[in-house]
């Protein structure tokens, strides 16, 4: 099985934490080959990351690859972070510009990810295995999918060895995507990222707010389960492990999670694929 990685947001309640810890065990059992923490708009998790990449690492002995956001925190403290997380043993990270929080005007010291990719390289090398991000569908944000992707090749040229890609539904916007990046000159493994759907009001809100597309066919089909939430469950996982089925056939040198930390959409999806 190629490599898996998966994706949890730093929990802030016990309750949080215990189904963080839950799902971590559960998931750990799949053998990935590492997991990441996200940073939270404007710094909201400029301490609960930290916090939870070290329990991750004691308890469940995983690799973990922080991520690391312009917004929200100076170049004093991202500093702090990268020596904290070196001093700590994590190898890999994850460096994304990030989202404004409502009433920020500006991101801060680092403007773009290309900028925060450049900084770790300039203070620690070639220490770190940095991803980044990339937008088969285009960022919500950009002028245009050809500035997006020229927005792109500046964070590979900045330094990144990987690139994670925002969900998609819709496999050949990924293979477009890794076309016209292999055109421009990049050559990174560029690993797609999955979201399983167990709640279809959830992942249309997000899709809403991040430019991810549902297709017509889903979106019509998940509808007409209502309040079926089993009927739906089945649904998404099956057609999730066969957008899977069709990127593995495609030689993909991974699949990259996002799990909202929860163990059985995951799962599911994962076990459809012969994963258990």
């Amino acid at each position: 099985m190629l490599p898996l990685s998966f994706e949890f947001f730093p929990p802030k309640t016990d309750e949080q934490r215990n189904q963080l810890d839950r799902t971590a065990a559960k998931l750990k059992s799949l053998s990935p080959e590492y997991v990441s923490v996200t940073f939270g708009a404007g710094g909201s998790t400029l301490s609960y990351t930290p916090e939870t990449v070290g329990g991750l690492r004691r308890k469940h002995a995983l690799q973990v690859a922080p991520h690391l956001s312009c917004v929200g925190g100076s170049r004093t403290e991202i500093g702090a972070l990268l020596a904290q997380y070196r001093a700590s043993g994590c190898r890999r990270l994850v460096a994304l510009r990030g989202d404004l929080p409502s009433g920020m005007a500006t991101p801060g010291e680092f403007r773009y990810a290309s900028d925060l990719v450049g900084f770790i390289r300039a203070e620690h090398g070639d220490f770190f295995h940095i991803e980044v991000g990339a937008y088969p569908e285009t960022h919500p944000q950009a002028e245009d999918a050809l500035a997006d992707l020229r927005h792109f090749k500046r964070k590979v040229d900045a330094g990144a060895n990987g690139a994670i890609t925002q969900y998609f539904y819709n496999p050949d916007a990924y293979f477009r995507f890794v076309d016209d990046a292999s055109a421009l000159g990049i050559d990174i493994p560029i690993v797609p990222g999955i979201m399983p759907i167990s709640n279809f009001t959830q992942i249309r809100r997000f899709s809403e707010m991040c430019g991810a597309e549902i297709p017509r066919w889903m979106a019509r089909r998940m509808q007409a389960y209502g309040d079926d939430v089993e009927s739906i469950r089945s649904f998404a996982a099956d057609a999730v492990a066969q957008l899977c089925e069709r990127l593995i056939a495609q030689g993909v040198p991974g699949l990259h999670f996002y799990t909202l930390n929860l163990a059985k959409p995951t799962a599911l999806v994962l076990e459809r694929l012969g994963v258990r």
